[in-house]
Parts: structure tokens; sequence; C-alpha cells
């Protein structure tokens, strides 16, 4: 392979066209775990305060 073509496939439309794919996948990725934590978080937080409450109420209570 020449040098010149060498450069040419590294600078192909097609790798730039790869590099567009990859980055819209990854935010795709990204705005659903976003959309995940925003759906979950109260109930995370509630789970995270419940076991607080217990905690702070000593081992003679049951939660």
């Amino acid at each position: 392979m020449t040098t010149h073509s060498r450069v040419r496939a590294e600078h192909s439309p097609e790798r730039g066209a790869s590099a567009a794919e990859y980055a819209l996948l990854i935010a795709g990725i990204a705005a659903v775990l976003v959309l995940v934590i925003v759906a979950l978080g109260g109930d995370v937080r509630g789970l995270f305060d419940l076991t607080d409450a217990c905690q702070s109420a000593g081992s003679s209570s049951t939660c």
C-alpha cells in the first residue's frame, strides 16, 4: 500500500460517517440514562430515607 492510498483510506468519508454514527449512539445512550435516573431518582431516594430512618430508630424496631 502506498503512502497516498493509505492517507486516502484514513480520510475517507465513510470514516467520518462512522464517527458521526458513534456520536449519535453515545448521545442516545446518555439520553436514556438521564431519563432512567430522573424516573427512578425519587424511588431510590425514598429507599435511602427509609434505610436511614430504620438505622436511626435502632435495632429495637422492625422496618
